[in-house]
Protein backbone atom coordinates (compact mmCIF):
# COMPACT_ATOMS: atom_id res chain seq x y z
CA UNK A 1 0.00 0.00 0.00
CA UNK A 2 1.07 3.58 -0.67
CA UNK A 3 -0.07 6.34 1.67
CA UNK A 4 0.11 9.90 0.35
CA UNK A 5 -0.05 12.53 3.07
CA UNK A 6 -1.75 15.85 2.29
CA UNK A 7 -1.50 19.13 4.14
CA UNK A 8 -3.89 22.02 3.54
CA UNK A 9 -1.24 23.56 1.27
CA UNK A 10 -0.92 20.31 -0.67
CA UNK A 11 -4.65 20.27 -1.38
CA UNK A 12 -4.46 23.91 -2.47
CA UNK A 13 -1.60 23.05 -4.86
CA UNK A 14 -3.15 19.84 -6.24
CA UNK A 15 -4.54 20.01 -9.76
CA UNK A 16 -6.12 17.82 -12.41
CA UNK A 17 -4.20 17.88 -15.70
CA UNK A 18 -6.06 19.93 -18.33
CA UNK A 19 -5.89 17.20 -20.99
CA UNK A 20 -4.24 13.94 -21.98
CA UNK A 21 -0.45 13.93 -21.64
CA UNK A 22 1.05 12.74 -24.97
CA UNK A 23 4.32 11.52 -23.42
CA UNK A 24 2.57 9.39 -20.80
CA UNK A 25 0.19 8.04 -23.45
CA UNK A 26 3.15 7.25 -25.69
CA UNK A 27 5.06 5.31 -23.02
CA UNK A 28 2.01 3.52 -21.59
CA UNK A 29 0.80 2.55 -25.06
CA UNK A 30 4.19 0.90 -25.64
CA UNK A 31 3.55 -1.14 -22.49
CA UNK A 32 0.02 -2.08 -23.59
CA UNK A 33 1.20 -3.09 -27.05
CA UNK A 34 3.25 -5.94 -25.60
CA UNK A 35 1.23 -6.96 -22.55
CA UNK A 36 -0.46 -10.37 -22.75
CA UNK A 37 -4.21 -10.13 -22.90
CA UNK A 38 -5.83 -6.80 -23.54
CA UNK A 39 -8.34 -4.29 -22.40
CA UNK A 40 -11.13 -4.87 -24.98
CA UNK A 41 -11.21 -1.13 -25.68
CA UNK A 42 -7.60 -1.34 -26.90
CA UNK A 43 -7.75 -4.57 -28.90
CA UNK A 44 -8.47 -2.94 -32.26
CA UNK A 45 -5.72 -0.37 -31.72
CA UNK A 46 -3.25 -3.09 -30.70
CA UNK A 47 -3.96 -5.17 -33.78
CA UNK A 48 -3.58 -2.24 -36.17
CA UNK A 49 -0.42 -0.94 -34.50
CA UNK A 50 1.17 -4.40 -34.33
CA UNK A 51 0.61 -4.83 -38.07
CA UNK A 52 2.40 -1.55 -38.74
CA UNK A 53 5.26 -2.55 -36.45
CA UNK A 54 5.87 -6.08 -37.67
CA UNK A 55 9.35 -7.35 -36.69
CA UNK A 56 12.17 -6.80 -39.18
CA UNK A 57 10.43 -3.90 -40.90
CA UNK A 58 12.23 -0.54 -41.23
CA UNK A 59 9.58 1.13 -39.05
CA UNK A 60 10.00 -1.47 -36.29
CA UNK A 61 13.74 -0.87 -36.36
CA UNK A 62 13.19 2.89 -36.19
CA UNK A 63 11.03 2.73 -33.06
CA UNK A 64 13.07 -0.04 -31.39
CA UNK A 65 14.96 2.30 -29.06
CA UNK A 66 11.77 3.77 -27.61
CA UNK A 67 10.32 0.27 -27.12
CA UNK A 68 13.53 -0.86 -25.40
CA UNK A 69 13.35 2.02 -22.92
CA UNK A 70 9.66 1.29 -22.16
CA UNK A 71 9.39 -2.44 -21.35
CA UNK A 72 5.88 -3.84 -20.76
CA UNK A 73 6.63 -4.53 -17.09
CA UNK A 74 8.93 -3.03 -14.51
CA UNK A 75 10.92 0.17 -14.42
CA UNK A 76 11.17 2.65 -17.27
CA UNK A 77 13.04 5.99 -17.11
CA UNK A 78 11.15 8.90 -15.61
CA UNK A 79 12.72 11.37 -18.05
CA UNK A 80 10.54 9.89 -20.81
CA UNK A 81 7.48 11.49 -19.17
CA UNK A 82 8.56 15.10 -18.43
CA UNK A 83 6.35 17.30 -16.30
CA UNK A 84 5.76 19.73 -19.18
CA UNK A 85 4.31 16.95 -21.34
CA UNK A 86 0.84 18.21 -20.41
CA UNK A 87 1.59 21.18 -22.68
CA UNK A 88 1.71 18.97 -25.79
CA UNK A 89 3.88 16.55 -27.75
CA UNK A 90 6.48 19.09 -28.89
CA UNK A 91 6.83 20.43 -25.36
CA UNK A 92 7.28 16.86 -24.14
CA UNK A 93 9.97 16.15 -26.72
CA UNK A 94 11.75 19.34 -25.70
CA UNK A 95 11.53 18.28 -22.06
CA UNK A 96 13.16 14.93 -22.89
CA UNK A 97 15.95 16.31 -25.07
CA UNK A 98 16.83 18.97 -22.48
CA UNK A 99 17.12 16.47 -19.62
CA UNK A 100 20.30 16.72 -17.58
CA UNK A 101 22.89 14.15 -18.76
CA UNK A 102 23.53 12.95 -15.20
CA UNK A 103 19.86 12.18 -14.69
CA UNK A 104 19.66 10.27 -17.98
CA UNK A 105 22.67 8.19 -16.98
CA UNK A 106 21.30 7.46 -13.51
CA UNK A 107 17.90 6.39 -14.81
CA UNK A 108 19.21 4.25 -17.66
CA UNK A 109 21.50 2.52 -15.17
CA UNK A 110 18.32 1.25 -13.46
CA UNK A 111 16.99 -0.21 -16.71
CA UNK A 112 17.39 -3.84 -17.77
CA UNK A 113 18.00 -4.10 -21.54
CA UNK A 114 17.05 -7.57 -22.75
CA UNK A 115 17.55 -6.95 -26.48
CA UNK A 116 21.31 -7.32 -26.96
CA UNK A 117 21.15 -5.59 -30.35
CA UNK A 118 20.02 -2.40 -28.60
CA UNK A 119 22.85 -2.29 -26.07
CA UNK A 120 25.21 -0.09 -28.17
CA UNK A 121 22.67 2.67 -28.85
CA UNK A 122 21.39 2.57 -25.26
CA UNK A 123 25.01 2.97 -24.15
CA UNK A 124 25.33 6.00 -26.45
CA UNK A 125 22.31 7.53 -24.76
CA UNK A 126 23.62 6.66 -21.30
CA UNK A 127 26.91 8.41 -22.08
CA UNK A 128 24.98 11.52 -23.10
CA UNK A 129 26.08 11.55 -26.73
CA UNK A 130 24.24 13.73 -29.24
CA UNK A 131 23.83 10.70 -31.52
CA UNK A 132 22.09 8.75 -28.76
CA UNK A 133 19.63 11.58 -28.02
CA UNK A 134 18.93 12.12 -31.72
CA UNK A 135 18.18 8.40 -32.10
CA UNK A 136 15.77 8.57 -29.17
CA UNK A 137 13.97 11.63 -30.52
CA UNK A 138 13.62 10.02 -33.97
CA UNK A 139 12.32 6.82 -32.37
CA UNK A 140 9.68 8.60 -30.29
CA UNK A 141 8.54 10.73 -33.21
CA UNK A 142 8.19 7.70 -35.49
CA UNK A 143 6.21 5.77 -32.90
CA UNK A 144 3.99 8.77 -32.12
CA UNK A 145 3.17 9.25 -35.80
CA UNK A 146 2.39 5.55 -36.23
CA UNK A 147 0.57 4.63 -33.03
CA UNK A 148 -0.65 7.77 -31.24
CA UNK A 149 -1.41 10.51 -33.77
CA UNK A 150 -4.03 8.43 -35.70
CA UNK A 151 -6.12 7.97 -32.52
CA UNK A 152 -5.30 11.21 -30.70
CA UNK A 153 -8.78 12.68 -31.18
CA UNK A 154 -10.27 9.54 -29.63
CA UNK A 155 -7.82 9.71 -26.73
CA UNK A 156 -8.49 13.38 -26.00
CA UNK A 157 -12.25 12.93 -26.35
CA UNK A 158 -12.28 10.09 -23.84
CA UNK A 159 -9.99 11.91 -21.42
CA UNK A 160 -12.10 15.07 -21.65
CA UNK A 161 -15.28 13.10 -20.91
CA UNK A 162 -13.66 11.48 -17.88
CA UNK A 163 -12.14 14.76 -16.68
CA UNK A 164 -15.56 16.41 -16.75
CA UNK A 165 -16.90 13.74 -14.42
CA UNK A 166 -13.96 14.25 -12.04
CA UNK A 167 -14.52 18.00 -12.05
CA UNK A 168 -18.14 17.39 -11.03
CA UNK A 169 -16.86 15.37 -8.05
CA UNK A 170 -14.53 18.24 -7.21
CA UNK A 171 -17.37 20.76 -7.40
CA UNK A 172 -19.73 18.59 -5.32
CA UNK A 173 -17.34 17.37 -2.62
CA UNK A 174 -13.88 18.88 -3.03
CA UNK A 175 -10.62 16.98 -3.48
CA UNK A 176 -11.74 14.41 -0.89
CA UNK A 177 -14.60 13.23 -3.12
CA UNK A 178 -12.54 13.35 -6.32
CA UNK A 179 -9.75 11.25 -4.79
CA UNK A 180 -12.17 8.87 -3.06
CA UNK A 181 -13.89 8.10 -6.39
CA UNK A 182 -10.71 7.91 -8.46
CA UNK A 183 -10.15 4.14 -8.38
CA UNK A 184 -11.62 1.05 -6.64
CA UNK A 185 -8.23 0.30 -5.08
CA UNK A 186 -7.86 3.72 -3.46
CA UNK A 187 -9.59 5.86 -0.84
CA UNK A 188 -9.16 9.25 0.85
CA UNK A 189 -9.33 9.24 4.65
CA UNK A 190 -8.70 12.31 6.80
CA UNK A 191 -5.48 13.74 5.31
CA UNK A 192 -4.27 10.54 3.60
CA UNK A 193 -4.84 9.03 0.17
CA UNK A 194 -4.39 5.24 0.46
CA UNK A 195 -3.64 3.18 -2.66
CA UNK A 196 -3.73 -0.62 -2.38
CA UNK A 197 -2.24 -1.23 -5.83
CA UNK A 198 0.13 1.41 -7.13
CA UNK A 199 2.65 -0.31 -9.42
CA UNK A 200 5.04 -1.55 -6.72
CA UNK A 201 4.90 -4.48 -4.31
CA UNK A 202 6.11 -2.61 -1.23
CA UNK A 203 4.44 -0.47 1.41
CA UNK A 204 5.49 3.17 1.31
CA UNK A 205 4.54 6.65 2.41
CA UNK A 206 4.82 9.88 0.47
CA UNK A 207 4.73 13.31 2.09
CA UNK A 208 3.94 15.94 -0.51
CA UNK A 209 5.67 18.63 1.57
CA UNK A 210 3.52 21.45 0.23
CA UNK A 211 4.16 20.60 -3.45
CA UNK A 212 0.67 19.31 -4.14
CA UNK A 213 -0.08 16.55 -6.65
CA UNK A 214 -0.57 16.61 -10.41
CA UNK A 215 -3.34 14.11 -11.25
CA UNK A 216 -3.22 12.90 -14.85
CA UNK A 217 -6.03 10.92 -16.54
CA UNK A 218 -4.75 8.29 -18.98
CA UNK A 219 -6.32 6.42 -21.88
CA UNK A 220 -3.66 3.69 -22.02
CA UNK A 221 -3.09 3.14 -18.29
CA UNK A 222 -3.89 -0.38 -17.06
CA UNK A 223 -7.24 -0.33 -15.28
CA UNK A 224 -6.12 -2.53 -12.39
CA UNK A 225 -3.93 0.05 -10.65
CA UNK A 226 -2.83 3.64 -10.23
CA UNK A 227 0.71 4.84 -10.92
CA UNK A 228 2.64 7.31 -8.80
CA UNK A 229 5.82 9.16 -9.72
CA UNK A 230 7.27 9.72 -6.27
CA UNK A 231 10.89 10.76 -6.92
CA UNK A 232 11.48 13.42 -4.26
CA UNK A 233 13.52 15.45 -6.76
CA UNK A 234 10.56 15.70 -9.17
CA UNK A 235 7.01 17.14 -8.89
CA UNK A 236 4.69 14.41 -7.50
CA UNK A 237 2.46 12.88 -10.17
CA UNK A 238 -0.48 10.48 -9.90
CA UNK A 239 -1.67 8.72 -13.05
CA UNK A 240 -5.07 7.03 -13.18
CA UNK A 241 -6.95 5.03 -15.86
CA UNK A 242 -10.01 6.83 -17.20
CA UNK A 243 -13.44 5.35 -16.57
CA UNK A 244 -14.69 2.79 -19.08
CA UNK A 245 -17.81 4.85 -19.83
CA UNK A 246 -15.57 7.66 -21.11
CA UNK A 247 -13.82 5.18 -23.42
CA UNK A 248 -17.19 3.98 -24.69
CA UNK A 249 -18.26 7.50 -25.51
CA UNK A 250 -15.09 8.16 -27.51
CA UNK A 251 -15.18 4.81 -29.32
CA UNK A 252 -18.84 4.68 -30.30
CA UNK A 253 -20.47 5.88 -33.51
CA UNK A 254 -23.26 8.34 -32.66
CA UNK A 255 -24.89 8.38 -36.12
CA UNK A 256 -28.10 6.78 -34.82
CA UNK A 257 -28.99 9.73 -32.61
CA UNK A 258 -30.28 12.32 -35.12
CA UNK A 259 -32.88 9.90 -36.43
CA UNK A 260 -34.08 9.24 -32.90
CA UNK A 261 -34.16 12.66 -31.23
CA UNK A 262 -33.30 15.12 -33.99
CA UNK A 263 -30.05 16.59 -35.24
CA UNK A 264 -29.89 19.63 -32.94
CA UNK A 265 -30.97 17.86 -29.77
CA UNK A 266 -28.50 15.05 -30.49
CA UNK A 267 -25.72 17.60 -30.77
CA UNK A 268 -26.83 19.25 -27.48
CA UNK A 269 -26.69 15.85 -25.75
CA UNK A 270 -23.21 15.17 -27.14
CA UNK A 271 -21.98 18.54 -25.87
CA UNK A 272 -23.33 17.77 -22.40
CA UNK A 273 -20.83 14.90 -22.10
CA UNK A 274 -18.05 17.38 -21.41
CA UNK A 275 -20.41 19.61 -19.42
CA UNK A 276 -21.06 23.32 -19.50
CA UNK A 277 -23.50 26.10 -18.83
CA UNK A 278 -26.48 26.76 -21.09
CA UNK A 279 -24.64 29.56 -22.88
CA UNK A 280 -21.51 27.43 -23.36
CA UNK A 281 -23.51 24.58 -24.89
CA UNK A 282 -25.47 27.02 -27.06
CA UNK A 283 -22.17 28.37 -28.42
CA UNK A 284 -20.78 24.88 -29.07
CA UNK A 285 -23.89 23.81 -30.98
CA UNK A 286 -24.30 27.15 -32.74
CA UNK A 287 -27.87 27.86 -31.64
CA UNK A 288 -29.54 30.62 -29.64
CA UNK A 289 -29.58 30.63 -25.86
CA UNK A 290 -33.39 30.12 -25.66
CA UNK A 291 -33.19 27.19 -28.10
CA UNK A 292 -30.39 25.56 -26.09
CA UNK A 293 -32.35 26.07 -22.88
CA UNK A 294 -35.43 24.42 -24.40
CA UNK A 295 -33.49 21.38 -25.68
CA UNK A 296 -31.67 20.98 -22.36
CA UNK A 297 -34.95 21.18 -20.46
CA UNK A 298 -36.41 18.36 -22.59
CA UNK A 299 -33.26 16.26 -22.10
CA UNK A 300 -33.34 16.92 -18.36
CA UNK A 301 -36.98 15.89 -18.01
CA UNK A 302 -36.16 12.71 -19.94
CA UNK A 303 -33.40 11.88 -17.46
CA UNK A 304 -30.64 12.25 -20.04
CA UNK A 305 -29.01 15.39 -18.64
CA UNK A 306 -28.33 16.36 -15.04
CA UNK A 307 -28.33 20.04 -14.12
CA UNK A 308 -26.88 21.83 -11.14
CA UNK A 309 -27.49 25.49 -10.32
CA UNK A 310 -24.68 27.62 -8.93
CA UNK A 311 -26.04 31.09 -8.15
CA UNK A 312 -27.29 32.39 -11.53
CA UNK A 313 -25.62 29.72 -13.70
CA UNK A 314 -27.02 26.29 -14.53
CA UNK A 315 -24.39 23.65 -15.33
CA UNK A 316 -25.43 20.64 -17.44
CA UNK A 317 -23.84 17.17 -17.59
CA UNK A 318 -24.99 14.01 -19.34
CA UNK A 319 -26.33 11.26 -17.03
CA UNK A 320 -25.42 7.57 -17.31
CA UNK A 321 -28.76 7.07 -19.05
CA UNK A 322 -27.85 9.76 -21.57
CA UNK A 323 -24.45 8.19 -22.05
CA UNK A 324 -26.18 4.87 -22.69
CA UNK A 325 -28.24 6.53 -25.43
CA UNK A 326 -25.09 8.01 -26.97
CA UNK A 327 -23.52 4.56 -26.92
CA UNK A 328 -26.47 2.96 -28.67
CA UNK A 329 -27.99 1.19 -25.67
CA UNK A 330 -31.38 -0.41 -26.45
CA UNK A 331 -34.69 -0.24 -24.58
CA UNK A 332 -34.48 3.12 -22.91
CA UNK A 333 -38.02 3.10 -21.58
CA UNK A 334 -39.46 2.47 -18.15
CA UNK A 335 -37.43 5.05 -16.27
CA UNK A 336 -34.54 2.69 -15.51
CA UNK A 337 -30.97 3.06 -16.70
CA UNK A 338 -30.17 1.04 -19.79
CA UNK A 339 -27.02 -1.10 -19.97
CA UNK A 340 -24.05 0.28 -21.81
CA UNK A 341 -23.19 -1.66 -24.94
CA UNK A 342 -19.95 -3.58 -25.35
CA UNK A 343 -17.11 -1.78 -27.14
CA UNK A 344 -16.10 -2.64 -30.70
CA UNK A 345 -13.03 -4.89 -30.89
CA UNK A 346 -11.90 -4.24 -34.44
Amino acid sequence: MLRIRFTARDLAMTRLAPSADPMWELSLSMHQLRLPGSNPFLEGWKQRTARRLQPYTPLRNEVALGLTLSPPRGYFPDFLTPYNGVEGFEAGIEGITSTDARRIKDEINQLTVTDRSMVPIVEELRRGSAAGMQALESSLRAYHETAIAPVWNRITGAVEADRTRRMKDLADGGWAKLLDNLHPEARFRDDTFEIDKWGMDVDAELDLDGRGLLIIPSYFKEERQLMVLADTALPPVLLYPIDSSARLYADTDHDHLPALIGQTRARVLECAVTGGSTSVIATRVGISLPAASKHLDVLHRAGLVHRNRNQNTVHHLVTSLGLGLLNGAPALGGGSEAPISAPPTA
